[in-house]
């Protein structure tokens, strides 16, 4: 038995780490919530075998190091799981023999990332995550970029914390999911991992464009109020301009909280976000310190989960469609079917070993669920016709009819052909878009125009186009063509790494992009450099070096870099151009500065050798500060760190 433990403990825990800090789950939330459930019944019948770096009595997450550490003046513990109704019977049984009079609020349960929001007199100082439940992550200035999230209160009282639930609507990790695609970047498995992801990036502007929002659901600490009961904190959070836990509900007994948790799960579907359960909390403070806590979890709530949906449907068709690498990837087509509160029709299914593993061929009933209740997949096949065998890819590319070939680091099939048009109009999609050339009206549709009307049938027709080229179709007036063919020109002034991310060279994303130009500093240091000097490069793999040096060292890419460059687009590193004035500093900027806009400013401690942090800790050299200036300056002045205008910044980047 303490073998077994053991063994669950340590799956708990991988699992605990891909979720928490990862934002990579393997498995759904309601296998995890399962196994967690597991180990917790074994080790409550065999108490000798307790051990206190068990995943039950520790929160799964840890402070990464990718921000500063903020400690929690109240920890921000989690929540006891329970699947059936005869376990929150069981819990208000235990609740009552404490506290006979106990009452209850039941709200949905939102499926995020915690963070604490702190204010001081009034005024946001502090936005963290929950780490480990005593240490978290300093995310202010990303949570800053959150429209909801009050930046001043009405009452200027001198401290108040509340702890809320950072998620993505469900659109927005829609239009996220839609976009990684396009890019044959690998897609966020759910709204969850998409929140956090968002909510840890390290540039604000990336976490703005994500769309997150957030639920606030906890008052931690409040000085200079009152307030007697849980109900009573959300009314007072909702008057202070914070967006509370929606539908919260007081519930006089547990029946009525059952009944209550029944409806949330009915409405599941109409929520323009994702919940994973409803959680259900005695209402009084007063009753809450009676009843106290584990070392884990508060005895005074529960969180219902609610078990995944899943239907049966008929697999009608297998559909493949070409990426911007190649990449061949199938599509389930079935009858559609109302799952989770929307109808579906069309699964992903990955790739030919996934296919084989379940044995899939058009015909069979296949069991469907949603990932994250968001993204249909199949999760099993219910009926498999004996005479057929599992579906097979296509040996020839669907779009060029090129061979089709098997990717010998990856269990992917891709077409080799680089003029295939599928995937040049996935590379125009992709080229352009922010994480690359970031040129501004280059979507979807207008990469596609381009290409089937012949203006585009590589990255580098985008710098020969004209206006008047533009103009003979729908929608392009002479207004509209003048601006994109400016936001391309522009464009050719980027720096050296978006061009190399532009490019799609297989495995390499945006941090990878940003290593190698600062390695390499142009691109023709890049065309000339070795797969070992490339691998050579800190945070580059073996499988990373090899892409590098194969996308180089084909004759179409060489050319298509040789008219880029002759097209007057910048093959250079921008980074440190000005010399290495600030190098080894780092900036915070706050507040609107007299003349330079925030990127502006950026890039000028880049090409000086510089860099910028979005949070102010001891680390900081210098906070450049403008007017409204918030938080971070005030931060900065508790710390010592050296505040400075635009004008002496700009001074010190032309001093050297």
């Amino acid at each position: 038995m303490e073998k077994q433990i053991r063994q669950l403990r340590e799956l708990v825990s991988y699992h605990a780490n891909r979720y928490y800090n990862l934002d990579d789950p393997e498995i759904s939330d309601f296998e995890y919530d399962k196994l967690l459930h597991q180990l917790m019944d074994l080790e409550q019948a065999h108490p000798e075998y307790a051990s206190p770096d068990s995943p039950t009595v520790k929160v799964g997450g840890v402070a990464l190091n990718t921000f500063a550490e903020v400690e929690h003046r109240v920890q921000m513990g989690s929540l006891q799981d329970v699947f059936s109704f005869e376990e929150l019977r069981e819990f208000d049984r235990r609740v009552k023999e404490a506290v006979p009079e106990a009452t209850y609020v039941v709200e949905p349960k939102i499926d995020g990332l915690s963070v604490s929001l702190d204010y001081v007199d009034g005024l946001l100082t502090i936005g963290s995550t929950r780490g480990n439940g005593f240490v978290g992550e300093d995310v202010t200035g990303n949570i800053r970029t959150i429209r909801s999230i009050p930046q001043t209160l009405p009452d200027k009282l001198p401290r108040l914390e509340a702890r809320g639930e950072v998620y993505m609507p469900i659109s927005s990790f829609e239009r996220l999911v839609e976009q990684q695609e396009l890019n044959d970047e690998k897609p966020a498995k759910n709204p969850r991992n998409a929140a956090a992801g968002s909510l840890r990036q390290k540039d604000p502007r990336v976490t703005a464009g994500r769309g997150l929002d957030v639920f606030v659901f906890n008052l931690q600490q409040i000085e200079g109020k009152t307030l007697e009961s849980h109900s009573q904190s959300l009314d007072y959070l909702k008057s202070q301009g914070f967006p509370v836990s929606p539908s919260y509900l007081r519930c006089a007994d547990i029946e009525d909280a059952i009944r209550e948790v029944e409806q949330i799960g009915k409405r599941r579907g109409d929520y323009s976000f994702n919940i994973d359960g409803a959680v259900i909390k005695v209402d009084r403070f007063d009753h809450r310190e009676r009843l106290g806590a584990t070392a884990k979890y508060p005895k005074w709530a529960v969180a219902y989960k609610y078990p995944p949906e899943e239907k049966e449907t008929l697999l009608t068709d297998i559909q493949v469609q070409v990426g911007r690498t190649g990449a061949v990837t199938p599509t389930a087509v079935f009858e559609p079917i109302l799952l989770a509160g929307t109808t579906v029709s069309r699964a992903v299914l990955h790739n030919q070993d996934f296919i084989n593993e379940k044995n899939l061929a058009i015909g069979d009933r296949i069991i469907i669920r949603k990932a994250g209740d968001i993204i249909p997949e199949v999760v099993s096949v219910a009926w498999h016709d004996p005479e057929k065998s599992a579906y097979q890819l296509p040996e020839h590319c669907p779009s060029c009819g090129a061979q089709l070939v098997r990717d010998p680091d990856q269990a992917v099939i891709r077409c080799p052909n680089s003029s295939c048009p599928a995937q040049v109009v996935r590379s125009l999609i992709h080229f352009c878009s922010r994480g690359a050339m970031d040129i501004d009206g280059m979507g979807v549709s207008v990469c596609s125009l381009l290409y089937r009307e012949g203006l585009a049938k590589s990255v580098a027709d985008l710098y020969r186009l004209r206006p008047e080229d533009l103009m003979e179709y729908e929608g392009f007036a002479r207004k509209k063509a003048e601006k994109l063919t400016a936001a391309i020109e522009k464009s050719k002034e980027n720096d050296l790494w978006q061009l190399l991310f532009g490019l799609g060279i297989h495995n390499i994303g945006e941090k990878a992009a940003k290593l190698l130009a600062n390695r390499f500093r142009t691109l023709d240091a890049i065309r000339a450099a070795s797969e070992e000097e490339i691998s050579s490069i800190d945070g580059f793999g073996a499988i990373m070096a090899r892409s590098v040096a194969e996308y180089f060292s084909n004759e179409n890419n060489q050319d298509l870099c040789r008219q880029l460059e002759e097209l007057g687009v910048n093959t250079s590193s921008l980074q440190g151009e000005g010399g290495n004035r600030f190098e080894g500093m780092t900036f915070v900027l706050t507040g609107t500065l007299p003349t330079l806009t925030r990127s502006e400013a950026t890039a000028i401690i880049g090409r000086n050798g510089g860099k910028t942090s979005s949070s102010v800790s001891k680390k900081t050299t210098y906070v450049l500060a403008g007017e409204e200036a918030g938080s971070k300056l005030t931060k900065a002045n508790q710390l010592g760190i050296p505040v400075i205008s635009e004008s002496e910044f700009l001074a010190m980047a032309e001093r050297g």
